[in-house]
C-alpha cells in the first residue's frame, strides 16, 4: 500500500525550507528552485503546494508568525502563573529582538517583507499581517490594566506608550541586525522606558541582570 502523504507536514516542511534559506540568502534573493533543493524535494512539488513565490513566501510568513507566537508564550510561561502587565508585555518586546538565530530570523524576514511588498504587486495584494493592530491593541490593554490597578503612572496616555515601545522595539532590532548595538544595551534602553511607565510595585518578566 502507497504511504500516505500528510500534506499539512509537506507544507511545513518546504516552509521552513524557506525560512533557512532566506535567512541565509535573504529575502529577496530566494527562488522556488532554492526551496526545493532545501527541502529535498523536486520543484515541482514546491509548485504543486504553493503555486508561485508570493504564496510560498507568505505562508512562510504566516509560520514565522506562529513561531514568534510560541516564544512569547514560552517566556511568559518561565515568569509564572499570573504573570504581571509589566512582565506580559516585557515577555513581547524581548522575544521581538533578534537576540538569537531564530528571532534574527524572524526580524531580517519581517523587515524584507514589508519592504518588499511596497513594490512587488503580488506581495502587496496579500495582507502583510492578519491582524496588524493585535500587538498595538494588546499593549495598549495591559497598559490600561495597569494604570486601573496602580501597577502604572496615572497619566499615561496608554495607546501612544504602546505605539511608542512598539516602534522602538521595531527600530531597535534592526540596530542590532546591523551591528550598530548589542542586545544588552537595547534591552536595558527598553526597560528605561518601562522603569519610566510602570511604578517600582510593578515586575519585570526577567531579572534585572540584562540577561536575554
Amino acid at each position: 500500500m502507497p504511504k500516505r502523504v500528510d500534506h499539512e507536514e509537506r507544507r511545513a516542511q518546504i516552509a521552513e525550507a524557506l525560512i533557512r534559506v532566506a535567512g541565509r540568502q535573504g529575502l529577496h534573493a530566494v527562488g522556488m528552485r532554492d526551496v526545493a533543493a532545501e527541502a529535498g524535494v523536486s520543484l515541482r512539488l514546491v509548485q504543486y503546494y504553493f503555486e508561485t513565490k508570493e504564496r510560498l513566501l507568505f505562508h512562510g510568513l504566516q509560520r514565522l508568525t506562529d513561531r514568534f507566537t510560541a516564544r512569547v508564550g514560552a517566556r511568559l510561561a518561565a515568569t509564572g502563573p499570573e504573570p504581571s502587565p509589566r512582565a506580559t508585555i516585557e515577555a513581547l518586546l524581548l522575544a521581538s529582538l533578534p537576540t538569537d538565530e531564530e528571532s534574527r530570523t524572524f526580524h531580517l524576514l519581517y523587515s524584507s517583507y514589508a519592504i518588499l511588498s511596497v513594490t512587488d504587486e503580488a506581495l502587496a495584494a496579500q495582507p502583510f499581517i492578519d491582524n496588524p493592530d493585535a500587538a498595538e491593541n494588546a499593549v495598549t490593554g495591559l497598559l490600561e490594566q495597569a494604570r486601573e490597578a496602580g501597577l502604572a503612572d496615572a497619566g499615561i496616555d496608554a495607546r501612544v506608550e504602546a505605539i511608542s515601545l512598539l516602534a522602538m522595539t521595531a527600530t531597535m532590532g534592526t540596530s542590532i541586525l546591523v551591528g550598530q548595538r548589542d542586545p544588552e544595551s537595547a534591552i536595558a534602553v527598553l526597560r528605561h522606558h518601562l522603569d519610566r511607565i510602570f511604578t517600582t510595585t510593578g515586575t519585570s518578566a526577567t531579572p534585572r541582570t540584562g540577561r536575554l
